[in-house]
C-alpha cells in the first residue's frame, strides 16, 4: 500500500502536481493546512488529521459531509504532532510506502521533527520519503543499491541519525569511502557526493543512515 501524506509547509504547486499525477497511491492524506493545498487544486484525499489551527476557516466544513472522507480531529494540546499523528494513520492503514509533500519550509523545528520521522518508518520496515522541488530524504537501516538512472538530482549526502554509522563504504562514487566511520558530529566526507557508475553501493555495518538525494535551483 503505497500513501502520500500533504503537510503544511511549502509546497511547489507545479512539482506537487507532477508528483501526484505521476505517482499511484492508495490513500491521500491531507494534514492541517496542507488541505489548503488539496482544496485549491481539487484534490479529493481519503483522509484529512489535524487540530487545523493553522487551515483558514470554511476549508474544512466542505468534507465533513463526504463519507468516502475520514476525518482525524486533534487537540491542540498534544503530544503528537499532526504530521506523526499521520503517520499513525498511514501505518495503520498498512502502508509499506509513504511520502510526505510539504514538509519543508520556514520552520526548522518542523522539519527536523518531519526527518526523525522518516527514521521512526525505517525501523518499522516502512520505506518513508521526504519530498521537494529539489530533495528527495530518507533512511537506510542496512546496505542498498542505488541506480544512477533512478537518481534524484546530482548529489548525494549521507548523515548518522544516531550516535554513529560505522564502517560507511561507497562504491561506484566520484568520492568512494571505505570503512568510514560516520558520527553525528562529522559529515564532510559524506556531503555532496555524486554517482558515477550505472549502480553505486552504499553499505554500512550498522546505525540509520540519512540519505539526501539533491538537486540546484
Amino acid at each position: 500500500m503505497k500513501t502520500i501524506l500533504i503537510s503544511g509547509g511549502d509546497i511547489n504547486s507545479d512539482f506537487a502536481l507532477n508528483f501526484l499525477e505521476k505517482n499511484e497511491t492508495d490513500y491521500i492524506i491531507a494534514i492541517d493546512k496542507g488541505l489548503m493545498f488539496c482544496h485549491i487544486y481539487g484534490i479529493r484525499p481519503t483522509h484529512i488529521v489535524g487540530d487545523f489551527d493553522s487551515l483558514p476557516p470554511g476549508i474544512l466544513e466542505t468534507y465533513e459531509n463526504n463519507p468516502e472522507i475520514h476525518i482525524k480531529r486533534l487537540r491542540p494540546e498534544k503530544d503528537d504532532s499532526d504530521t506523526e499523528s499521520a503517520l499513525h494513520v498511514a501505518l495503520e492503514l498498512h502502508s509499506d510506502t509513504i511520502c510526505l509533500l510539504g514538509a519543508t519550509g520556514t520552520r526548522v523545528d518542523h522539519m527536523m521533527a518531519n526527518l526523525q520521522l522518516l527514521a521512526y518508518a525505517a525501523l518499522r520496515g516502512i520505506q518513508m520519503y521526504l519530498v521537494d522541488a529539489y530533495n528527495l530524504v530518507t533512511v537506510l537501516t542496512a546496505s542498498t543499491i542505488l541506480k544512477r538512472e533512478e537518481q534524484y538530482g546530482n548529489y548525494v549526502s549521507f548523515f548518522s541519525m544516531g550516535d554513529e554509522v560505522p564502517g560507511l563504504t561507497l562504491k561506484g562514487f566520484k568520492y568512494p569511502l571505505t570503512n568510514y566511520f560516520l558520527t553525528n558530529a562529522s559529515c564532510g566526507l559524506s556531503l555532496s557526493n555524486e554517482i558515477l557508475e550505472e549502480e553505486a553501493e552504499v553499505s554500512f555495518a550498522s546505525g540509520i543512515l540519512l540519505m539526501v538525494q539533491s538537486k540546484d535551483k
